[in-house]
C-alpha cells in the first residue's frame, strides 16, 4: 500500500496558497515542471525495465492497458454525452483561430511515450537496480505537484470563476463520475480490489501522476498500465476533438480530462471557437485538481 499516499498532495495545495508575479520566476518554473515530466517518466520506464519476469508479463500488460482504455472511453462517452442532453452546450467554432498543427502536437504526446521507453531500455540493459530509484520518484513528484500547485495559482484564473463554471464543473464531473464507474466495473476483470481499479481510472490524462503513484503503490507492472493508459487517452483526445466538438462539445472536451486545460487546449480552441476556451480551463483545472486526490484517497484505503 502507498505509504503516506495522501501526504503526497500536500505540496499541490502549498503550492497552489504561493502567489507569485514575477515572470522570470514562473518560466524557470515552467521549464522545471517540464524537465522534472520527463525524469519522473524516465524513472518509471527504469522500474519496468529492472521489473522481474518483464518479458513474461508485457503481454498481460498490454491486454490490461487495451481493456482500460476502451472501457473508459465508453464509460466516459455516454456520461458526457448524458450531461450534452442535460445540459446542451453550443459551440459555432471560428474560421479566424489559428489552426493548431496537428502531426506536432501528435508527435509531443509521443514524448512521454520515448521518455519511458529509454528508460526501460537503460534499466534492461545497463543499469544495475538502483534501491534509491522509488523515493527519487516520490520526492520528484512531490516537488513537481508543488510546482504545478504555483503554476495553477498564477495562471491568472480565478479560483471562483471556474468553480461557478456550471459547464466546465459539470464536464468535470460526468467525466470524473463516469471513470470511477468504469473502474469499478473492472475490479473483477482485473482481480485487482476496487480501491485499486479506481485509482487506475482516476489518472484522467495526468500521465506522469498516474505511473508513478500507482506504480509506487501496486507495483512497476500496474505504474505502467496506468501510464499508457492516460497516454493513450491523450492521443485519442487529439484525434476526435475536431469530430465531436460541432455537435457534442461536452464529449470532445471532457474526454480530454485533465489536459483540456492545457495540451488539447489549442485544439479545443481552433475546432470549437474561443467559447470552448473557459469551459475546457474549468473542466481541466477541476480535474488537475481531482485527480490527486481521488488517487491518493483510493491507494490509502486498506483492503477490506
Amino acid at each position: 500500500m502507498l505509504t503516506g499516499a495522501l501526504l503526497i498532495l500536500a505540496p499541490l495545495f502549498v503550492g497552489f496558497a504561493l502567489p507569485l508575479h514575477n515572470r522570470g520566476v514562473m518560466t524557470a518554473i515552467h521549464y522545471t515542471v517540464e524537465a522534472l515530466v520527463y525524469f519522473i517518466l524516465a524513472l518509471l520506464g527504469l522500474g519496468l525495465g529492472q521489473m522481474e519476469g518483464l518479458a513474461e508479463q508485457l503481454g498481460d500488460m498490454a491486454i490490461q492497458v487495451a481493456t482500460l482504455v476502451v472501457a473508459l472511453l465508453l464509460a466516459n462517452l455516454a456520461g458526457l454525452w448524458l450531461f450534452h442532453h442535460w445540459q446542451p452546450m453550443t459551440v459555432t467554432g471560428d474560421d479566424s483561430a489559428p489552426r493548431p498543427g496537428y502531426q506536432r502536437l501528435f508527435l509531443a504526446g509521443l514524448k512521454p511515450l520515448a521518455a519511458v521507453a529509454a528508460g526501460g531500455l537503460a534499466g534492461y540493459f545497463l543499469l544495475p537496480a538502483l534501491p534509491m530509484a522509488e523515493a527519487l520518484a516520490t520526492w520528484s513528484l512531490m516537488l513537481l505537484l508543488f510546482l504545478i500547485g504555483i503554476q495553477l495559482r498564477n495562471a491568472g484564473l480565478s479560483l471562483r470563476k471556474l468553480l461557478m463554471n456550471r459547464q466546465g464543473l459539470g464536464i468535470a464531473l460526468a467525466m470524473a463520475g463516469s471513470s470511477l464507474l468504469a473502474g469499478l466495473a473492472l475490479a473483477p476483470l482485473f482481480a485487482l480490489p476496487w480501491q485499486h481499479t479506481l485509482a487506475l481510472a482516476s489518472g484522467f490524462g495526468w500521465y506522469s501522476l498516474s505511473g508513478i503513484v500507482v506504480g509506487d503503490a501496486l507495483g512497476p507492472a500496474w505504474g505502467g498500465v496506468a501510464f499508457l493508459n492516460d497516454v493513450i487517452r491523450e492521443i485519442i483526445a487529439l484525434a476526435i476533438i475536431p469530430l465531436l466538438i460541432g455537435r457534442r462539445p461536452a464529449m470532445a472536451i471532457g474526454y480530454g480530462g485533465a489536459t483540456a486545460m492545457d495540451f488539447t487546449l489549442p485544439v479545443i480552441r481552433s475546432s470549437g471557437g474561443l467559447a470552448c476556451v473557459p469551459v475546457a480551463i474549468a473542466s481541466g483545472f477541476v480535474l488537475s485538481f481531482l485527480s490527486p486526490v481521488l488517487m491518493g484517497l483510493f491507494l490509502a484505503i486498506n483492503e477490506f
